[in-house]
């Protein structure tokens, strides 16, 4: 945990490691099939239905992308079809969807690359955002310059710390806050503080040390001059988002708030979320600096309860008092209970004695406004706040091999299974030890 981590995740709120052993660094993702992506869902098809249900394998493709295109070649409305889950854009990736009103023999009509779609039913009902219960994770990390039993070793102690700590720290990884631009939590603090030119402007024009020169040159001109207009000559057309707020800038000078409207709800409502897992990642950093337990409660500590899938369920909670404090840790080391921390809103509930102590020393020290997060100028975005657990339970496995794609270097493929709403990258940072946009 004394090993630095990079300023990239120190931005985000993540301070430290978990592991003590020095990291593999290596190459991901060189190609799609090294980041291979199962999701798992206890949905069960039938054969009659509104809902064709499908297994979706796809390869470099982002899902709304994919979707997209799905709906044109059906020539459908794009929201006849469901997901569970967004997938990796660089990877191979299965899953189930859902496509309403269609028979199977419509699908004769698609005709994608790198698109694999399988018949698995019917159903009476869609597939929907968070109908899944994980993703299996097969990985292959490459261009490693330890010899094999060097690469072995290491593997080995970081997997032997990983379960002895139960897992590892739940921190949202950097895919939560833009892949290659993670600054989507500066434009939610900047909505949840009400303003919503700040909020436009950094999405807009906010420059950052990854992108490429030009795009940098374009956005500092943007941010310098307020000129939209420049600007849509300016931006190249694959940064559609940027171009379609300031187009309604244009239109609409000073409406900075309905700006935002012309986003995709899923990207809009992004925001708020990002700026409330950055606060969640301080107070967990912070928590294991203190020297307080992933894995153990003590008094003050709200812990939730393990579902009927066997799932955290946040949504029931229990302040850990004195006398609870054995018996919560008793489920807890079952797997029943789990400690957790907050994502700050409106009407959150916070932790007391010394968890408590340390949720309100980021708040405060970060000027937190919880009724902020209300935010009254566009009701859509606002969150009362929710708590989530702070160890991701995790198992990995691993093999070790010369790397064929880079001669005279190694590879090593990890295989683990991870619960919805986590992030592999989470995992793979305690192995590598990098910079973490070249892991997104």
């Amino acid at each position: 945990m004394d090993i630095d981590v990079p300023e990239t995740e120190k931005r985000i709120g993540i301070r430290l490691y978990s592991t003590d052993t020095p990291g593999l660094g290596g190459k991901l993702r060189q190609e799609a099939e090294d980041f291979v992506v199962r999701e798992i869902t206890n949905r069960k098809e039938t054969e009659t239905g509104k809902y064709l249900i499908l297994e979706l394998k796809k390869r470099n493709w982002d899902t709304h992308h994919l979707t997209r295109s799905l709906a044109k070649a059906l020539r459908i409305s794009q929201k006849r079809i469901g997901v569970a889950g967004t997938k990796d854009r660089r990877a191979l990736t299965t899953q189930k969807i859902s496509i309403s009103d269609l028979k199977a023999s419509d699908l004769e009509k698609i005709h994608l690359k790198d698109v694999e779609l399988k018949v698995l039913g019917r159903s009476k009902k869609a597939m929907e955002l968070g109908d899944l219960t994980g993703n299996e994770f097969e990985i292959t990390l490459r261009n490693l310059d330890f010899s094999i039993e060097e690469t072995q070793a290491l593997l080995e102690k970081t997997t032997e710390e990983i379960k002895a700590a139960g897992g590892v720290p739940n921190f949202f990884g950097v895919q939560r806050f833009g892949a290659v631009r993670p600054l989507t939590h500066l434009v939610g603090k900047a909505i949840a503080e009400g303003d919503f030119e700040k909020a436009a402007l950094t999405y807009i024009a906010e420059p950052f040390p990854a992108e490429p020169e030009e795009i940098k040159a374009v956005r500092a001109y943007v941010k310098e001059s307020r000129d939209f207009k420049g600007g849509l000559e300016k931006y190249p057309l694959r940064l559609g988002h940027e171009r379609a707020m300031m187009n309604h800038l244009i239109a609409k000078p000073e409406d900075y708030a309905g700006a935002f409207l012309v986003l995709p709800k899923n990207l809009y409502r992004m925001f708020v979320h990002a700026y409330q897992s950055c606060i969640y990642n301080k107070i967990l950093s912070l928590r294991i600096e203190k020297g307080l337990s992933l894995n153990e409660a003590v008094e003050g500590d709200i812990v939730c309860f393990k579902n009927e899938v066997g799932l955290p369920d946040n949504s029931k909670t229990e302040a850990v008092t004195a006398e609870k404090v054995k018996a919560v840790n008793r489920l807890i080391k079952k797997g029943r209970a789990f400690v957790t921390a907050p994502l700050p809103g409106y009407a959150s509930e916070f932790a007391t004695g010394l968890p408590g102590k340390l949720e309100r020393e980021v708040l405060e020290k970060l000027e937190v406004k919880l009724e902020g997060f209300r935010v009254e100028a566009f009701r859509e975005l606002g969150s009362k706040g929710i708590r989530r657990e702070v160890l991701l339970s995790v198992e990995p496995s691993f093999r070790v091999s010369e790397d064929e794609l880079n001669p005279g270097k190694r590879k090593a493929v990890l295989e683990f299974s991870l619960p919805k709403g986590s992030y592999a990258t989470t995992v793979l940072r305690e192995y590598m030890k990098t910079e973490p946009l070249q892991m997104s």
